[in-house]
């Protein structure tokens, strides 16, 4: 079992779940081998049929980063918020339960963020796994966020879809917490 000191996690990876235990695992396997070693996972359980739970509880007991939080199904922005109000760091990392992360993401979008105060939110670009396993639409939609890498470029496209692959930002919590939080809007 590995225990960390997390009094105060340098960043909190926020990840909705919702009958997600097919690919659960692996999500939280490519975050337990992240460079960036002081950070917390703050799972929500979004009233989840499946094995979800369970498979997170299993996972929480290997490794106390994990911090879990059960709640009915109300769907994925009140899971989001009620993450959210559970994170402690200052720096919020988002994942989805069927996403992978490279093991250096976290210290390296930190370490951007410390180096440009003014940002308030960064992005990656994103690849698709495995390799070819997409439909078409999907890769088109793929290489227009890997072709977004400026803000003039984002502020052009936002209107169009989401120009940030959301597993693969990184954002100062006090900003989205000063917005009022993830909204539903109709639209990304």
């Amino acid at each position: 079992c590995a225990v960390y000191n997390l009094a105060m996690p340098r960043v909190s990876v926020l990840m909705p779940c919702y009958n997600v235990a097919q690919t659960l695992a692996e999500t939280l396997q490519s975050l337990s081998k992240q460079t960036l070693k002081n950070f917390e996972i703050v799972a929500v359980d979004d009233g989840s049929e499946d094995a979800t739970l369970q498979v997170l509880e299993d996972w929480a007991e290997k490794d106390s980063r994990l911090r879990i939080l059960a709640r009915p199904h109300e769907g994925i922005i009140p899971a989001m918020n009620a993450g959210l109000a559970a994170c402690r760091a200052e720096l919020i990392a988002r994942m989805d339960a069927d996403d992978w992360a490279y093991p250096e993401r976290l210290v390296k979008q930190a370490a951007y963020l410390d180096e440009h105060p003014h940002v308030g939110l960064l992005a990656c670009k994103v690849e698709e796994f495995p390799p070819g396993s997409g439909r078409e639409g999907f890769r088109v939609y793929m290489d227009w966020l890997n072709s977004l890498l400026n803000d003039e470029d984002i502020k052009r496209e936002i209107f169009v879809e989401s120009p940030l692959a959301h597993p693969g930002v990184m954002y100062r919590k006090k900003l989205v917490l000063d917005l009022g939080g993830y909204q539903e809007r109709g639209w990304a």
